[in-house]
């Protein structure tokens, strides 16, 4: 970093898939890790079904920085069908995986664009990468016709809620797992907006 500017835009390139996938997944596997694994699967279904119409890209002189996803009726930056699932776990891996991320989901907000995942390289971290796409998934959320956005972050992503406080999102609700938070290793998730 350093060379030239940050450039944002939706979409990234085929020859750019694995490498969301893997930087998707060293941000996720955290917390989604005790159900989409073994590593190797997740990220193979990750890749398979990642969706560029749905993830604006940071780009420094070409070079991938970090995604910002989001979700709409439309679909999701990772946004698989049964068939997807099947084809990485097989029907009963599928089943069961299925059942315990949908405890996760989140509702399309009509009112609110619902950013979807923000993750930034390992070597481009503390450089100002995550700032730049709060203030795009901020600019699609005004383009799109939205006043706020709206994200949900856990308790143990303390840096993430940090950044996110300094950008102007304040909390509005905070939901507790239970005896979920064995199964997903984080307690509570605490929905944010930011009026845009």
């Amino acid at each position: 970093m350093g060379r030239g500017m940050i450039e944002t835009r939706i979409g990234f390139t085929e020859a750019e898939r694995v490498q969301i996938a893997t930087l998707y997944w060293q941000a996720f596997g955290g917390k989604l890790g005790r159900i989409m694994g073994p590593d190797r699967k997740a990220q193979a279904l990750i890749e398979r079904v990642l969706d560029p119409d749905h993830g604006i890209c940071a780009r420094e002189d070409g070079v991938l920085l970090g995604v910002v996803g989001f979700k709409t009726a439309k679909g999701a930056l990772v946004d698989g069908e049964w068939a997807d699932m099947c084809a990485a776990y097989g029907m009963f891996g599928a089943a069961w995986r299925s059942v315990a991320l949908s405890l996760l989901e989140r509702d399309v907000d009509n009112k609110r664009f619902l950013m979807d995942g923000l993750f930034v390289a390992p070597e481009a971290r503390g450089k100002g990468v995550g700032t730049t796409l709060l203030d795009a998934i901020a600019d699609e959320a005004r383009r799109r016709g939205y006043g706020q956005v709206r994200l949900d972050v856990i308790d143990t992503n303390t840096r993430a809620r940090a950044l996110y406080e300094r950008q102007g999102y304040v909390a509005v609700d905070t939901q507790t797992l239970g005896p979920l938070r064995y199964v997903f290793g984080f307690s509570r998730a605490t929905t944010m907006v930011c009026d845009v």
